[in-house]
């Protein structure tokens, strides 16, 4: 079958067309923009891709569009399917049926920590020889790829609350008929498509409407949005993590913790990843692998070598004694998070906190007053202004000269490059390209010490 994807280049849609290509399919597909890791990722997989939606695609004639939920009505391309009558599909529908149909499916959803946590338990999983299907929205560094079938009935998934496609506007998450669900938290987000937090909320309650008697339910103990999904029914078996009750950690004198279930010692993970949240994340990968058959004591040692994912506090490079992390942070609570992780790692050394509000989200300004208290943990923090409908000068103010505010990107890399000094950390937070500006800074960065050497 020729399946042709609109939107292969996001990291879901991107997932199923190597997906698709592997169970034997022709597939093509098209996006506004084509650039790696996504495009290098398919082209390894022998997927052609098209840039741009134009009408005339319409005469590759594939067997079934499968549309992804960043083409709307008024597409060129889709208003062409429509008036031709030809058959169209979902992203999601299309993973549900061809891809998760007959697997018990691990589903990790939630605000914060999404992609961290589904690659934690595809690695677990892998490492105790259970060969498990993953589809993650980022870049496992464990693994080869972002998405793979897998030899065995399990088949982990990111499970996104954004809407299905412009003709289905239920959560993704909700096709996916998840049998061990984990909700790692809840927050106010994607305000594009939600008017307020009550509205995500429904949409995970009718997540968890979707799991069976069996299922297990791992939940954020702490959380008062999930408390709230969970008390308007769950007919699962639930446990709790961040919770006396349920899993729970000990933090040591460095990065590594106990891990308890119900006050029981389970194991130590010992690892370099930085931050609360991580040891949050690792303790409800645990608890979901248990649910399949994977002993805790197993998971950790998983866990002991793990290696994170790409653009998750991952460090680029240290030019010059000045250390540059690429984060996929965007949202004002993951900022925070991510720097108090960072501050807990380089102590009193300073931090240049790098911000591009680039989510729809963002964008729109509606989270924009809580950037002061997430940023006020950096040192410096410098803010990319392009394309924003508010003034991010003036939200900023209160930091006074602890903030600097640039629409120019060039502008922006020297004035980091002027600020940075032996010992710093340069964080550089966004969720999406950036304008290359990681490759910019480190190159600025080197170009002094070439200058005098040479």
């Amino acid at each position: 079958m020729h399946l042709h994807i609109l939107g292969v280049c996001g990291t879901f849609m991107g997932g199923i067309a190597v997906l698709a290509r592997a169970a034997g399919h022709r597939v093509t597909g098209s996006d506004a923009n084509v650039y790696p890791p996504m495009s290098t990722q398919l082209a390894a997989a022998g997927i052609e891709v098209v840039e741009g939606f134009a009408a005339d695609q319409i005469a590759l004639k594939p067997d079934l569009w499968v549309v992804g939920n960043v083409v709307t009505r008024g597409n060129p391309l889709v208003e062409e399917i429509l008036d031709c009558g030809a058959p169209f599909t979902s992203g999601p529908q299309w993973f549900a049926e061809h891809v998760l149909a007959g697997k018990h499916v691990l589903a990790v959803a939630g605000t914060h920590g999404k992609t961290t946590t589904t690659a934690m338990l595809a690695w677990i999983l892998e490492h105790a020889g259970r060969r498990p299907g993953f589809l993650v929205g980022g870049a496992p560094s464990d693994f080869e790829v972002s998405a793979r079938a897998g030899a065995s009935e399990l088949f982990v998934v990111e499970a996104d609350e954004y809407d299905t496609a412009f003709f289905d506007k239920r959560s993704k998450f909700v096709h996916y008929r998840a049998r061990t669900a984990i909700l790692t938290n809840l927050e106010l987000d994607h305000v594009d498509i939600f008017p307020d937090l009550a509205a995500i909320e429904l949409q995970f309650h009718h997540f968890v409407r979707t799991l069976p008697r069996s299922g297990l339910v791992v939940a954020n103990g702490a959380d008062a949005a999930l408390a709230r999904v969970l008390a308007r029914g769950c007919w699962s078996r639930l446990e709790k993590f961040g919770a006396p009750e349920g899993w729970s950690s000990e933090l040591g004198a460095d990065a590594s913790f106990e891990v308890l279930w119900q006050g029981t010692p389970q194991g130590r993970v010992a690892w370099s990843l930085m931050g609360d949240h991580n040891r949050a994340n690792a303790l409800a990968a645990i608890a979901a692998a248990r649910h399949v058959g994977v002993a805790p004591g197993v998971a950790i040692e998983a866990l002991n070598v793990f290696r994170g994912v790409r653009r998750r506090m991952e460090l680029r490079d240290v030019v010059g004694g000045v250390a540059v992390y690429d984060d996929f942070a965007h949202h004002p609570t993951a900022i925070a998070t991510t720097i108090a992780g960072l501050r807990r790692k380089v102590g009193a050394a300073r931090i240049l906190a790098v911000l591009e509000p680039r989510s729809n989200t963002m964008k729109l300004g509606v989270m924009k007053d809580e950037l002061v208290a997430s940023l006020a943990g950096a040192d410096v923090a410098f803010c990319y202004t392009a394309n924003l409908g508010w003034d991010a000068a003036a939200t900023l103010a209160p930091l006074g000269a602890r903030a600097r505010c640039s629409a120019d990107l060039d502008a922006l890399v020297a004035a980091i490059v002027r600020e940075a000094r032996r010992g710093d950390s340069v964080v550089v937070m966004s969720n999406g390209g950036f304008g290359g500006i990681h490759e910019k800074l480190l190159a600025q960065l080197a170009r002094p010490a070439r200058e005098a050497a040479g």
